[in-house]
Order: structure tokens, then sequence, then C-alpha cells
């Protein structure tokens, strides 16, 4: 063991006494240690398994939820440390992407991790709650694909966008005042945006102390962009599909599945990680996840796997939803393969129990967010078609962000949060069944009728007017909690089932 071994292996040793300690002593190791994990394996495993067991242990040992939610985190945690040492393993082949993370993008995310603490304890004592952790926005509705079904409604006819200044303000002002140093950016196609003169590349450029994940249909990542990527550093695509080349190209159209795969070896050749977003639909749904899908894509480089449930705003696109069986489904197959298999995924929908139940309006208990589309609207969720502001009206007069997570309709949904969580030492809520919009319709329907934010499009104000939709939405919802019922009130509040002896 060299130099580098020896110095990371006893700073890291301190996970095992107090989680803490270790963290700390992590964001202080060298750039010459941090280097060295590209190339030492043993290094690696051993730093992977040290962490592995402290979540573990902390899993355990938690009481504040029930025992079998703790191991859900745990599977998932572990899952996510393995991907982050396969991340590690595959950068090392690629010198570009490799020299912007050790020389730029890790110091700098260090760095804001260290004032996070800082930041946080000062948006409590303004706000009397703690900040989100991240948010998502999307600055361009323009895509040079239609896919049917997209909750964007996006196309080369779109021409909305947000200035390259408000995004930027945006990012820096989440940045500085929660502490917050991941971004989420969708679309429309990201990688099509451009204002000013700049880019999706730019604005993670000018942020070197965040983290971007970038939903993408793949069909822009050449060679060029590949390696303008791996120079940026601080850009992980996930890269939409709809199951395998049959599936993908009948709603993206014919080709593109070809063109993903060419994106994802242009990837692969520079070390950037990335991952897989899939959409599940009835007609999909039996796909999402099987082992054979998630193996294919993960030998083809893909290090996570994101679900999103069709969310239906209207009629028309109820038929498309996933049956309550085919979600029950997923659910199972999806726990089997982050603990089995040991693969990251996550479903907004049926992962409720590794995020506490839903996370959308900024989430006053913590771990919440927002989502910010083209045309300046800030809703709960990027499912959620429902404003409580818009953010260039709010930066024309002075504002700034976090004001919207004190309106009447974030508030509201805040409050719903915290009451269907727990009341008191009672989990009052099933936690597989997180989502007020789509779960607990008419919980929502309420909370919009009260409080009256802004449809963002004509399907979401019809949808308020529409009592063959809400009537359908209800329905819906009966058979989710027949289904989901039994399963929360067994596997989670009844007796555990014995963890795996942990090796």
């Amino acid at each position: 063991m060299d130099s580098a071994q020896k110095s990371a292996g006893k700073s890291l040793l301190a996970v095992n006494r107090v989680d803490s300690i270790a963290f700390n002593k992590l964001i202080h190791v060298s750039p010459a240690t941090i280097d060295s994990l590209f190339d030492k394996p043993t290094l690696r495993k051993i730093i992977t398994k040290i962490f592995e067991w402290s979540t573990y242990r902390s899993s355990l040992s938690f009481k504040e939820y029930p025992r079998q939610v703790q191991l859900d985190k745990f599977y998932v945690t572990r899952a996510f440390i393995r991907a982050i040492d396969a991340a590690l393993a595959n950068a090392r082949q690629s010198p570009v992407f490799r020299q912007s993370l050790v020389e730029s993008v890790l110091p700098a995310m260090f760095g804001a991790i260290e004032k996070t603490g800082v930041r946080e304890e000062a948006f409590k004592q303004r706000y009397g709650f703690g900040p989100p952790r991240f948010l998502v926005v999307s600055p361009t509705k323009f895509c040079n694909l239609h896919c049917p079904g997209c909750y964007a409604n996006s196309d080369a006819a779109s021409k909305e966008k947000l200035s390259f200044e408000t995004v930027d303000r945006i990012i820096q002002e989440k940045t500085e005042h929660w502490g917050a140093i991941f971004t989420v950016i969708s679309g429309g196609e990201p990688f099509l945006y451009e204002s000013g003169g700049k880019t999706i590349l730019d604005l993670a450029r000018r942020h070197q102390d965040n983290y971007f994940l970038v939903y993408t249909n793949g069909t822009l990542i050449d060679t060029t962009m590949a390696r303008a990527l791996a120079e940026v550093g601080n850009i992980t695509p996930a890269i939409s599909v709809e199951g395998y080349e049959a599936e993908t190209d009948a709603r993206r159209g014919k080709g593109i599945h070809k063109k993903i795969l060419n994106a994802m070896e242009h990837l692969r050749a520079e070390g950037i990680p990335f991952g897989v977003s899939l959409t599940a639909t009835k007609e999909n749904a039996h796909l999402i996840p099987t082992k054979e899908l998630v193996e294919y894509y993960a030998g083809l480089g893909a290090l996570y796997f994101w679900i999103f449930q069709l969310m239906p705003i209207g009629r028309a696109s109820m038929d498309l939803m996933p049956t309550a069986q085919q979600r029950f489904d997923m659910y199972n197959r999806m726990f089997s393969l982050i603990k089995d298999e040991k693969y990251f995924i996550a479903d907004f929908w049926n992962g409720g129990t590794l995020s506490n139940g839903c996370i959308s309006a900024g989430r006053m208990r913590g771990g919440g967010y927002l989502y910010i589309d083209w045309s300046g609207h800030v809703t709960p969720c990027v499912f959620n078609p429902y404003a409580a502001g818009n953010i260039n009206e709010i930066y024309a007069r002075g504002g700034e962000l976090s004001e919207v997570l004190t309106s009447p309709y974030f508030e509201s949904l805040q409050t719903w949060q915290k009451n269907y969580a727990m009341s008191g030492d009672a989990y009052t809520g099933n936690w597989v069944l997180p989502c007020p919009m789509r779960d607990h319709y008419a919980d929502m329907l309420e909370i919009l009728q009260q409080t009256h934010p802004h449809p963002t499009d004509e399907a979401a104000a019809e949808a308020l007017r529409d009592p063959q939709y809400q009537k359908a939405m209800l329905h819906y919802d009966k058979e989710l909690e027949a289904v989901f019922g039994p399963l929360w009130r067994q596997k989670y509040l009844g007796q555990p089932e014995s963890p795996d002896q942990y090796h």
C-alpha cells in the first residue's frame, strides 16, 4: 500500500467511529489522494466497504421510522455507493475527465459542502424550517423529438425558454441560500438550449460547485459533445428510453435507439458516468424494471436507473397509465434488483420509503425540491402543473426564489406531507403511496380548490373542470389502496424482514 492509500485509509477508518468525523476527513483528503482513487481498486474497495458498513449500522440503529423503511434505505444507499465506485473505475480511462474532476469539480464541490451547514442554519433562522435539497429546472421546451404522452408536450415548434441570466441566478441563489449543490436539468431537450450564445455546458462551467444531472434523449451526444462533457466534468446525462429498441423507437421515432447506443458508446469512451431514464406506461410496465432490461443497459455502461410512471393530465392520457397491479409488480421487481443485485434504481412513486414520502413543494421536513419550467412557472413538482408563482415576475419585482416556499399553495402541500407522514408517534400514511397528485387526488383537488394556483397550460386547467377525469383519478386511487394498503401494513408496520448478514 503506497502513501496515498495509507493517508486515505487513516482518514476514512474514522467512519467506523463517528460518521460525521469521517465525512469531515474525507472532504479534506488531498488532490493526490483523490487522484489515487481512480487507479487503486483495492483502496476503493476498502473505502466502499467502510461506507457500506457505516450505512448498514446507522440504518439499523435509527429508531424514528419503521425498521423496514430503514432497510430499504440501506439497500439503495449500498447500491449508490457501488455506482460511485464504478464511476471512478470508468473515469480512469479518460485523462480529460479525470483531470477536470481532480483539479476543478471535486475541490469546488467539497468547498461548497463545507459551507452547507452554515447556509442551512441561516435559512432555518429566517424561515423556521429547513431548505430544499435540490431543484429541477427546464430552461427550454424546445426538443427535436415529439413523444406521445410527454409531460412537457415538447417538440421542435416549442420556443419558450428562460434566459441564461435567469437560470444562472436560480442556480446561484439556491446554492447560496439553501446550501444545495445538486441540480437537475430537464426539458425539452437540454442540449438544445441556447440563450445569448450560452448553453447548458456554460452553465455547468460557471457552477463547478454544483453537480448536474441532465435528462436527455441522447441524440445530440456525439464525440464532440462527449469530449465537452468530459472537460466540464460536473454533468451526468440520464438518457431516456422506453425499453429495448422496439419500445423506444415506437414512442420516440424510428432509429432513435441506435442513436442512443452511439451516445452511450461516446460517453463510455470519455469515462463519463451516465444512467438511463425510463417512463413506465401500461404498454411497457412489464419491462420496467426487469433484471434483463437493467442488465442490458448496465452492460452498455449505465450506472443508475430513474423510473417515471406516466402522470395523466386529462382523460386522454388515463389509458396510458400503468394499472395498480402493474405498479405493484414494478415495486417488487425494483426492490429485488436493489437488494439482491445491488443496482441503483429510483422510482419517484414506488420508492416513497426511500424519501420518507413526497418531497415536492420544498418539503419543510427536509430533503425536498421544487420545479421551474421554461416559462418561469414555479411548481411543487415536475408532474404537478400548477404554479405558486413565476420566477421571471419574482425577479422583476426584486424578490427571490425562496419566497414561493411560503405561498399558500406550497404551505398547504407541506402541511399535507407532514400530516400524512406522521401524527405524533403514529404513522398515518402509506409511504409506498406518497404522491398527493397521483395517489391521493381527493386531497390534491381540495388543496387546488382552496389555494387557486395558476395552471401552467390548458390541459392542467381543463383537468380542474373535467368531472370525468377527476372521477377516473379517484377510482384509480381506490385501486392503488386495495393493492398497496396491505403491503404497507404487513411489510412496514408489521414484522420486518430479517436483514441479510452484512458482508
